[in-house]
């Protein structure tokens, strides 16, 4: 399978999301919430940006605060430890402020605790730097974030991933699968993976091995027929694909 990103129609909205950051009116107002159920890429979509925009990643961790926050970030920004504690926050206002460096946390569920002490360090750093900020979580962290007002009052778009649509498997087949995936197979790939990009890439990994055991350069749906296309974690059991459409 290629190594690319594919500009699906979350990306388009996450894009749109940033624009709308970008030009908004309160300098203060310059984060941005990502929200959706797992699978839905939206960590695969936002390191994609950072990757190019040179934005710092973070993934919060159960045990973060405010401290430990900083000095990750510190070091992801390659900034040596002062000597006194204190001097970090001026070192990283420095750092960021200058060069104008968004951050992004993933998971952003884990800095909530202790009345959100890690998001209100985030916010003193980002007020004093007019940078923007990422936040990804599930589709419950909208509703964990409001009850903190100085941290909601911040948030200047939320943007929700959604299951992908025909039309972005479609393209997700074509531009990421070495072996041609006829329209009937990506239909069924769309329908077994309910838009969810995890499995819809296993899909394609499968796919992909079937054509190079039989020595074929395109895949039909009833060359996969009997085959297992996906899981369904749910029930804990393979989905076989059939011609019928039937799981």
């Amino acid at each position: 399978m290629r190594k690319h990103f594919v500009k699906v129609s979350n990306y388009k909205r996450f894009r749109a999301g940033i624009t709308a950051v970008e030009n908004r009116g309160a300098a203060e107002a310059g984060w941005m919430l990502i929200t959706g159920e797992a699978g839905h890429g939206k960590s695969a979509t936002v390191d994609n940006w950072a990757a190019e925009t040179g934005a710092v990643y973070l993934r919060a961790k159960v045990e973060w605060t405010p401290s430990y926050f900083f000095h990750e970030l510190a070091q992801r920004l390659g900034i040596d430890p002062p000597r006194f504690p204190k001097d970090l926050f001026s070192r990283l206002l420095a750092t960021v402020g200058q060069q104008q460096i968004p951050i992004v946390i993933d998971e952003v569920e884990h800095a909530l605790r202790d009345n959100a002490a890690v998001l209100e360090g985030l916010r003193d750093l980002t007020d004093l730097t007019e940078t923007p900020a990422i936040l990804i979580g599930m589709e419950q962290a909208q509703t964990k974030i409001s009850r903190h007002l100085q941290i909601s009052s911040r948030i200047a778009q939320v943007v929700t991933f959604q299951p992908a649509t025909p039309d972005d498997v479609r393209l997700t087949c074509t531009e990421l699968s070495e072996v041609a995936i006829a329209d009937d197979l990506c239909a069924e790939i769309h329908r077994q993976s309910a838009g969810r990009m995890r499995e819809l890439l296993n899909a394609i990994a499968t796919v992909e091995r079937t054509a190079l055991r039989n020595g074929q350069k395109q895949v039909a749906l009833a060359d996969m027929v009997g085959q297992v296309l996906t899981h369904d974690w749910q029930a804990r059991r393979p989905r076989a694909v059939k011609l019928t459409g039937g799981r």
